[in-house]
């Protein structure tokens, strides 16, 4: 029982993806402690294959950003592209949260929403950082226009 339990339960927790760090740059020096930097990522859409996604972000120095204590800064951007042929593993939903990255010792993330729009056969992708009280409207977005013989399936 305790088995079937778990395997629901793990079946029910959505598929994100785990990031790559591709390369930072200094934005601005830190004596004591890292620098604060822009750093860049990249993840592969956990339900789409061929499709990768490079996020760039705030990192915090100093030594509340050592520690892990500092609260970055609410400016991502985000920028997805076809790096090879488009498959699908499953049906999609029509918004699903493909990455989720903590921006805070507490409370604020970074997420990435992959969201369809079936009307044009394309893929959009959205970053935004939010808080448990309230979020940033900074944002980017991003598209991957899907080929029109092969339709997006939704769920």
């Amino acid at each position: 029982m305790k088995h079937w339990l778990c395997a629901v339960t793990l079946a029910a927790l959505p598929l994100l993806a785990q990031a790559e760090k591709v390369g930072d740059v200094s934005t601005a020096f830190k004596l004591i402690g890292p620098n604060h930097k822009i750093v860049v990522e990249v993840f592969d859409d956990p339900l789409v294959s061929g499709v990768s996604c490079y996020l760039s972000r705030a990192k915090t120095g100093g030594v509340s950003g050592a520690l892990g204590l500092a609260e970055d800064k609410a400016e991502a951007s985000v920028a997805c592209r076809q790096v090879g042929d488009i498959a699908f593993k499953g049906p999609l939903r029509q918004e699903d949260e493909v990455f989720t990255e903590r921006a805070s010792i507490l409370f604020k993330h970074v997420r990435v929403v992959r969201m369809v729009d079936a009307r044009r056969n394309t893929l959009v992708y959205l970053v935004y950082s939010d808080r448990l009280i309230d979020g940033s409207p900074k944002n980017s977005v991003t598209a991957v226009p899907v080929p029109a013989a092969m339709k997006i399936p939704l769920k």
